[in-house]
């Protein structure tokens, strides 16, 4: 089961780089409404969400489903730090504690 969970995390951190692309998209102006929603870039994130949404069913067929709510959760830290990373947004002490609170939520999940 631990490789299924690991394909669930990945469709998690796989849906968190739709959001960091569509985000990025949102910062480039267009000319028209067409131009804005059907550039390659929010294309692309769209493309990439699908993608782990078909990894997520998957993971799913062996994962339980009362683990599912959990480890979606991680998403919330993939965020956090791709936002870090490529929008230099700040991880304050709230959001930092904020993520112990997660992982630590994720591993007494895991573990009972």
């Amino acid at each position: 089961m631990v490789k299924y969970i690991a394909v669930f995390l990945v469709s998690v951190f796989i849906s968190s780089v739709s959001q960091i692309l569509l985000k990025k998209s949102a910062d480039i102006p267009g000319d028209s409404i067409w131009k804005e929603y059907m550039n390659p870039r929010v294309l692309t994130a769209y493309a990439v969400f699908f993608c782990s949404s078909l990894l997520t069913v998957f993971a799913y067929k062996y994962v339980p489903l009362s683990m599912g709510p959990v480890l979606e959760s991680s998403a919330y830290i993939f965020v956090t730090v791709l936002s870090y990373v490529f929008l230099h947004e700040k991880i304050g002490k709230r959001k930092a504690l904020g993520m112990a609170c997660i992982i630590i939520g994720i591993a007494v999940s895991y573990c009972g």
